[in-house]
């Protein structure tokens, strides 16, 4: 008997929980499925193309030989450590620097310094190209992933041949809106990171006023807590990009594992 899966909903991501629990945007009752939500975003042509997908004309068996059509097929094992080590490797770029040998571009954290006169926007540059150069490398590197667990799909059953078919459909209909939503999040952390270089400033402000000899505050107690939480989101949005391609690799394994 096949498990049913549970109903996923638009505001169920790890990144979707991160933003609403740090107040950057608002929580949202779960009122509608991906499904209802997808046929919203989807046009007429994208709609036909998906049902000509979901429902395939009869095609003749394939005329090689079973061993040749499934050349170079990687195992379940293989597979999943493929994908273990191509997410550890983005995860250890984002908390510490890419690791060397994984041909990932080294991307780095701005100094945890203000410029003097400290102005918001001019303060946030640096960690607004540290975060999109970070998201244009997940992006490519999370579609080259996609692409090669298609490839195996491809090799493997008529099943997951339909998969792999409909996963660089939907890849192709929704990549512009997945850009689009997902260039917000550096504007959401922008207005956080202005609220709190405010509130430093205010109580610098307020020092001074009380004593003019009052040292300066150091940004430490807001600034540091907030690169952490600006590498926190990092993670949570490679998390929701992954998701795709993790589900085709549980559809491989369930696939490739004999029923008992």
């Amino acid at each position: 008997m096949t498990r049913a899966l549970p109903r996923a909903h638009l505001n169920s991501s790890r990144l979707v929980r991160f933003l609403t629990e740090n107040a950057m945007i608002e929580a949202v009752q779960a009122t509608e499925d991906v499904g209802q939500k997808l046929g919203d975003w989807l046009d007429f042509r994208q709609a036909i193309a998906l049902h000509g997908l979901l429902n395939p004309e009869p095609q003749a068996p394939a005329t090689l030989p079973a061993h040749q059509r499934r050349a170079g097929l990687m195992t379940p094992e293989a597979l999943g450590r493929h994908v273990e080590k191509f997410k550890a490797a983005l995860e250890q770029s984002i908390a510490q620097g890419a690791p060397s040998g994984t041909g990932l571009t080294r991307i780095d954290m701005p100094p945890a310094t203000l410029d003097e006169p400290i102005e918001p926007k001019i303060a946030f540059e640096p960690y607004r190209r540290f975060y999109a150069a970070h998201q244009r490398q997940m992006e490519t590197q999370v579609r080259t992933l996609r692409s090669q667990l298609r490839g195996q799909l491809a090799k493997s059953s008529p099943a997951l041949q339909q998969l792999a078919a409909l996963d660089a459909s939907f890849e192709n209909i929704l990549s512009e809106r997945e850009a689009m939503l997902l260039g917000k999040v550096p504007k959401l952390l922008e207005k956080r990171f202005t609220q709190a270089l405010k509130q430093h400033l205010k109580k610098q402000a307020e020092a001074v006023a009380e004593d003019v000899n009052a040292p300066r505050l150091k940004p430490d107690a807001w600034l540091l807590p907030w690169r952490q939480q600006m590498r926190t989101a990092l993670l949570a949005e490679l998390d929701t990009r992954l998701q795709p391609a993790l589900g085709l690799l549980e559809a491989f394994n369930q696939e490739s594992t004999p029923s008992p």
